[in-house]
């Protein structure tokens, strides 16, 4: 109703990512971020739609600066191990889940059901990790 209402293109961009529409989840997130002005979860989920859109140069400077961001103020670890994981980089993806566990942030409870998160499951470390967190049966 609002085509100002960033959440609604945030939520298009999950949408689109989600069931392989990925130049159109790009194209929703680089909205939404412009009417959100510049919400770092945005940037972090468009970063995440660039690798899976084969879009690797723009994914990897995203990635960067957030880490780099990362040493100054506070970026959520769960976002830039999404970005690993879009980029096929299952190591630093679990180094990044690690360090999002080891903060104890809540988001990981949907780790189990996370979509960005489906390349990974199959990955003993990835029991584990769901184990530890209280999400194992």
């Amino acid at each position: 109703m609002d085509a100002n209402f960033h959440v609604a293109h945030e939520a298009l961009g999950f949408a689109y990512t989600q069931t392989g529409r990925h130049g159109e989840g790009v194209s929703e997130f680089e909205k939404a971020i412009a009417l959100s002005g510049g919400s770092p979860v945005i940037v972090a989920e468009l970063r995440h739609a660039y690798a899976l859109s084969g879009r690797r140069a723009e994914a990897q400077a995203g990635l960067d600066e957030l880490k780099e961001l990362s040493k100054q103020a506070f970026v959520l670890p769960y976002h830039i191990a999404a970005i690993h994981t879009g980029l096929g980089e299952r190591d630093q993806a679990f180094e990044w889940l690690e360090k999002a566990y080891q903060e104890h942030y809540g988001g990981l409870a949907y780790v189990n059901v996370e979509p960005k998160f489906d390349s990974l499951r199959a990955d003993p470390r990835f029991t584990d990790l769901v184990r530890r967190i209280g999400l194992a049966p």
